[in-house]
């Protein structure tokens, strides 16, 4: 995955078209053609000024919501582990595991070379959202995969002295696991409002909260869809929490963004998230309600996964639909050079016109 950054400065409002121009005749000698063509000028109104992320879809909107998946159910299962819950347990130590490796395999496919995955750990660069989620997704990783391995060990082992050790060095890395978690649940969100799209990069206090709501429904839904029903009760409060936070957010995002929430109100972004807040929404009734009956509680975790995965795939495309907006980036721009000059008091010089990054740019 890379970045674009916000541009230092506004191009110019118009340009030279040297191919749609004929040379102006006059002057000189009869019929002597001058060299210098006749100026025509067009508009850069309805032209990207700003270059979209190249990022592949599905590739990136999966890595987004397996890591969600993958960090809360680190959580989910250390709490199933302290409150001996062992169907639960064991489903969030999976979905941990393959959560995180899924999400490799698909960043890397994104990247197009697994050399490149492998460059951003050389270096830690705390400035860089990407490096520092390269350096949590990989002990994460690790984590997972000690804490899976102890757990299929020990049931081969059964209840000897070593499996007992097993069993406890598996319940360590959890632990561990666990610490790791809430950040790989959210540093997505930090890694794209990093750019210069706009819907992401004014959303920069929105995403984080987003995501981790997003994150908890999709652990909740998985530990419903495949825990036992006396284990589940942590796995359905934390989903009908998730789903309650990202609704209330997802709100709160678009009334903040104004213009720029146009994104989700047409086109392809529209129609996830409208399909998102409805399978949330169904998830959370049935979590609720039916979560004692098997067939209920699967039903109503299935619906919260989608509705955490299609949020990712809403929150991907409204972003792309943003960076190919011009508006969206023009129109923000004079507002916050308006508002930078009517600070100014009176009998001083207001500031030139140049460009004003955004908050956080």
């Amino acid at each position: 995955m890379t970045h674009d950054t916000n541009p230092t400065e506004m191009p110019e409002r118009s340009r030279i078209d040297h191919d749609q121009v004929k040379p102006r005749r006059g002057g000189g000698r009869k019929g002597e053609q001058l060299q210098v063509p006749e100026a025509e000028f067009r508009s850069y109104y309805g032209r990207p000024i700003i270059k979209a992320p190249v990022w592949k879809n599905p590739d990136v909107p999966l890595y987004l919501f397996l890591g969600g998946l993958a960090g809360s159910s680190s959580v989910l299962a250390a709490m199933a582990t302290a409150t001996d819950r062992p169907t639960l347990r064991r489903a969030g130590r999976v979905a941990a595991v393959g959560g995180a490796m899924g999400g490799t395999v698909f960043l890397i496919h994104d990247l197009h070379r697994p050399s490149r995955f492998l460059h951003m750990l050389r270096v830690f660069k705390p400035t860089s959202p990407l490096s520092v989620g390269s350096w949590i997704l990989s002990p994460f990783a690790a984590f997972a995969t000690a804490t899976a391995g102890a757990e299929a060990l020990s049931s081969v082992v059964g209840d000897t002295r070593w499996g007992r050790f097993v069993r406890r060095a598996g319940d360590v890395s959890g632990v561990a696991t666990a610490a790791v978690g809430p950040a790989l649940a959210t540093y997505t969100a930090v890694l794209i409002s990093n750019t210069a799209v706009p819907t992401w990069h004014e959303a920069h206090r929105h995403l984080p909260v987003l995501f981790a709501g997003s994150a908890a429904a999709a652990g909740g839904g998985w530990g419903l869809l495949f825990s036992s029903v006396r284990d589940n009760e942590p796995a359905a409060r934390l989903g009908v929490l998730g789903a309650a936070v990202e609704l209330a957010t997802e709100e709160k995002m678009t009334r903040d963004l104004g213009m720029l929430a146009d994104v989700y109100d047409k086109g392809r972004a529209k129609t996830l998230m409208t399909a998102s807040k409805a399978c949330l929404a169904l998830g959370a009734v049935g979590a609720v309600l039916g979560r004692r009956r098997r067939w209920a509680a699967a039903l109503s975790g299935a619906a919260l996964m989608a509705g955490s995965a299609l949020t990712r795939f809403g929150v991907f495309d409204a972003g792309i639909a943003s960076a190919n907006d011009p508006a969206h980036i023009v129109v923000p721009q004079r507002e916050r050079i308006r508002q930078r000059e009517e600070a100014v008091r009176p009998g001083t010089t207001p500031p030139d016109r140049r460009y004003v990054p955004a908050a956080g740019s």
